[in-house]
Parts: C-alpha cells; sequence; structure tokens
C-alpha cells in the first residue's frame, strides 16, 4: 500500500450530494480504484443529522423549510450539525494499515491530534477533547467521526471558521442536557469561531487547508499530492444520490420513534454519548418484543450492526433481553467509540422500566 494520499478540494456542493460523493469514494476505495484520500468540502445552508439519529427530534424541520436551510441524513454516526459555506469539512478515506493503529478510538485520538496540530497552526491553542471533539479553552472548533467498512476507515470533521451561531441554533434542536454538561446557557456558547478568535487575522480556508495537510502528513509520514475525482466516483456519486442519499425515504429512514405513539422508551448517556431505545411488547402478557428502534449519537462500525441488534430483538421475551444483547455483542465484528454494550442493554432495561 503506498503512503500516498490524494488531496481533493470539491468545493460548495448541495448537501446530499456531498454526502453520495463521500460514499463513492468509499467504494472505490474498497475496491483498489483510488488511493488512500483527504477530501476537503463545504456546504451551503445544511442541517445535517448522524446515521442513527431520529430526524424530527433533532433538527427543527420548520425552520429549514422557511429558511431554505438543506436537510441531509450522514453516513457517519455521531450528533447533528449544521454547516454553512464558512464552515470546512473535510474526511479522510483510507486503509486500515495506512496509519498502524488499528482500533477506532486509537485512530481517533491519532487524527484528531493531527487535525488539532493543523488548526493550531492557523494561530490558536486547539486541543483534543475524548471522545471526538477539538477544543479552544472549552469551546468546541471541530467535531470529528467515522466508521470501518472492511479495511476502509472513512473520517469526517470540521473547522469552524466563520458562521451565524443563531442560525446554527435555531436549525438544530440541542438538547438542554447537553448544554448542562458544559455548564452553557446555550449552544452558540460551546463552539467558536477561528473568526471570533483571530478577527481580521483569520487565515483563507486555502491557508487552512494547507495546515490541516500538512499536519496529518507531518504526524503520519504521508506524502500528499492534490488530485481530482475520477469519472467514475463522479458518476456512482449521482447514483447513490438518485437511488439512496438523496432520496426523502434515507433522509427520514428514522423520523418518529414509537413512543411518540404511546410505546416505552429508555435512554443511557454519558460521556461517550446518548443511545435512546424505543419498544412496542406483544403477546396476551405484553413480556414480549414487537418492534425496536435504537437511536443516538453514538459511533459504531459497522453502522448496518444497529440494524442487525433491531431485527435480534423482535420476539425476544423479556427476561432474556440482557443475555441476548450479550450475546449479540460477542458474536458480532464490531467496534464502538466510548459507548459499550453494556450502554446498549442499559438503554433497553430503562425503556422496559418505563412500562
Amino acid at each position: 500500500m503506498s503512503d500516498k494520499f490524494r488531496v481533493l478540494d470539491t468545493g460548495v456542493l448541495e448537501g446530499r450530494l456531498n454526502i453520495a460523493i463521500g460514499q463513492a469514494i468509499i467504494e472505490a476505495h474498497q475496491r483498489g480504484d483510488v488511493p488512500d484520500t483527504l477530501r476537503f468540502l463545504r456546504f451551503p445552508p445544511t442541517a445535517l443529522i448522524g446515521r442513527h439519529q431520529a430526524l424530527g427530534q433533532e433538527i427543527n424541520l420548520d425552520y429549514c423549510r422557511k429558511n431554505e436551510i438543506g436537510v441531509v441524513r450522514r453516513i457517519t454516526g455521531g450528533g447533528a450539525i449544521f454547516m454553512e459555506p464558512g464552515l470546512l469539512g473535510w474526511e479522510l478515506a483510507f486503509h486500515r494499515r495506512t496509519l498502524k493503529v488499528k482500533s477506532l478510538p486509537e485512530l481517533t485520538r491519532e487524527i484528531c491530534e493531527a487535525a488539532a496540530d493543523g488548526i493550531s497552526r492557523t494561530g490558536v491553542r486547539a486541543r483534543f477533547r475524548p471522545r471526538n471533539d477539538i477544543e479552544v479553552d472549552g469551546r468546541k472548533i471541530s467535531g470529528t467521526g467515522g466508521f470501518f467498512d472492511g479495511d476502509t476507515l472513512f473520517f469526517q470533521g470540521t473547522v469552524l471558521v466563520d458562521m451565524d451561531p443563531q442560525t446554527m441554533t435555531s436549525a438544530l434542536r440541542i438538547p438542554q442536557a447537553k448544554l448542562a454538561r458544559h455548564k452553557l446557557d446555550s449552544a452558540a456558547q460551546r463552539v467558536v469561531t477561528l473568526r471570533e478568535l483571530l478577527g481580521d487575522e483569520t487565515p483563507g480556508l486555502e491557508e487552512i487547508q494547507d495546515s490541516l495537510t500538512a499536519a496529518f502528513s507531518d504526524r503520519f509520514g504521508l506524502q500528499m499530492a492534490p488530485g481530482e475525482l475520477t469519472d467514475a466516483e463522479r458518476v456512482h456519486a449521482q447514483e447513490l444520490l438518485r437511488e439512496e442519499i438523496g432520496t426523502e425515504a434515507f433522509v427520514r429512514e428514522i423520523e418518529e420513534p414509537p413512543a411518540a405513539r404511546g410505546d416505552l422508551a429508555g435512554v443511557c448517556s454519558g460521556p461517550g454519548g446518548s443511545i435512546k431505545t424505543y419498544m412496542r411488547l406483544e403477546g396476551p402478557a405484553q413480556n414480549r418484543i414487537r418492534a425496536a428502534l435504537v437511536t443516538g449519537d453514538f459511533f459504531v462500525t459497522p453502522p448496518r450492526l444497529i440494524y442487525d441488534l433491531e431485527s435480534r430483538l423482535r420476539g425476544v421475551y423479556l427476561e432474556e433481553v440482557a443475555r441476548v444483547v450479550s450475546e449479540f455483542f460477542q458474536q458480532s465484528d464490531f467496534e464502538v467509540l466510548s459507548v459499550s454494550p453494556e450502554d446498549f442493554i442499559a438503554s433497553i432495561e430503562d425503556a422496559l422500566a418505563s412500562e
């Protein structure tokens, strides 16, 4: 495997197309058609939810519609974010052995520390904050996250260069519990931009991209070479946009939890994120799971693991839930970032306790 990275800058593109391009890069990389890749991307005003989140709970859809803000579901986990042209996105697609680190938590730390170095080169003191944030003086300037798909790791991040915090807080539904953990009154206090920190000394986007590219190159000993999307990647991205990622069915795949119709709901929250479980029971004694929905801002590899877990829970008697979930994770090839199988069990048990 070559240690040369292809560096792309795809500029400002419609949100769902941006996500589709990321998926197209992953699949081309898995086939060996393209090298390891660092891509810079930007969005028009767009609200993006994590792969496993419930749409209406995380995004103010009425506000987004009235203000022509795009609504997109990412292929990565984590929480909802707001993007606009003044915010820089970056993503990495590379082979598991490229960075010579195996686990997702280890890779997250290595990549985030490199990204923090790159941001610091612009004139601020950025630091990695586990599980996946980069901060300046306790305020978030970058969020990150990713997953393995086979031997390809796809990892995304942002740099808050310049933005309107009021639009962000209006477009997203920020949980008060999340703000309370940081002793803040509003989400706007939680984040900070390079513009706020550096004023007229804020570097341009090209300089910021060069700083990040150099930091990744220095930390991991990689050769960075400018490149372009292949024709095949462009064509496949359009197919994904048309058939899956760009469809309303994909964006609204997790929209109205069963609890909204009076069923059971439970949550397990901690430093690693929140896991919310919604369940509907069946049987004369209401002692068997008819359907389960697991949502939240966690990261899990592979993403389809959650759908497999929901399927495995169907028909399980309540007294068997903890054993079944434990066995499911023991038999699965998975990785999670800062959450554990016990956290999923706790969320399910919290739902059952609400019966």
